[in-house]
């Protein structure tokens, strides 16, 4: 019984000409919608998102890329100063690290395996 009333009484709300009709709620965004990341990020996310879009990686968070580490394709070290102290596991199940100094200039050796590592510039993003 209070079913059939309150269906009534919302059927006579409806078509009574006193309640104007209101328009749908939508989304209140005034551009016409939610805002993407990149709308919507600021600061350092702003900067790391479009340093990724261009194909950069400013504060080194991605893997170094793989290189031979032959005297023609040594490992580039990035260092902002002209000498960095580099640590070389030389073997893969090898539980040591074998630490040296890496100097500006040509590609020098690790003392223990012979791999190859050279010292290149890196700017720092800010």
């Amino acid at each position: 019984m209070a079913a059939r009333l309150l269906l009534r009484s919302a059927v006579r709300a409806a078509t009574s000409r006193r309640f104007a009709r209101l328009p749908a709620l939508s989304r209140g965004m005034a551009a016409g919608g939610i805002p993407t990341n990149e709308e919507q990020a600021t600061g350092m996310e702003k900067i790391i998102m479009k340093a990724m879009k261009e194909g950069t990686d400013p504060y080194n968070m991605l893997r170094p890329k793989v290189y031979a580490g032959s005297t023609e394709d040594p490992h580039l070290v990035p260092s902002i100063t002209n000498r960095r102290i580099v640590g070389c596991v030389c073997e893969e199940d090898n539980t040591a690290v074998v630490w040296f100094w890496l100097h500006e200039g040509d590609a020098q050796r690790c003392p223990s395996c012979g791999s190859h590592y050279k010292l290149v510039a890196h700017e720092l993003p800010h």
